[in-house]
């Protein structure tokens, strides 16, 4: 599967963005899907999931509360809503998809798409 994820940019802390992904390929509700984001100098960092039908989602505890996953199974596309964004989301936010569960334990997945940067200014 080939995942292309847009939706970035810059804000002030405070803001909002919505990030979507876009999946192309063998059948995307086969796979769970996630967002994983890396800031500069930091591990990657799980952010959160969600199930291949959509009824279940998981979120890290630095953004839980604050940010939404959803996707659309006839749109092939996944999001990322973000609210209330602080300095320390700054990352470069991946779309990625899995075959086993949607917590993505030990942070594997099976496919990853290209970055997209999302800036908090103060």
């Amino acid at each position: 599967v080939q995942l292309q994820a847009s939706g970035g940019g810059s804000v002030q802390a405070g803001g909002s963005l919505r990030l979507s992904c876009a999946a192309s390929g063998r059948t995307f509700s086969s796979y769970v899907m996630g967002w994983f984001r890396q800031a500069p100098g930091k591990e990657r960092e799980f952010v959160a999931g969600i199930s291949r039908i959509g009824g279940m989602t998981t979120y890290s505890d630095s953004v839980k509360g604050r940010f939404t996953i959803s996707r659309d199974n006839a749109k092939n596309t996944v999001y990322l809503q973000m609210n209330s964004l602080k300095p320390e989301d700054t990352a470069v936010y991946y779309c990625v998809a899995g075959t086993r569960t949607y917590y993505f334990s030990s942070g594997s997945y099976d496919y990853r798409g290209q970055g997209t940067q999302v800036t908090v200014s103060s």
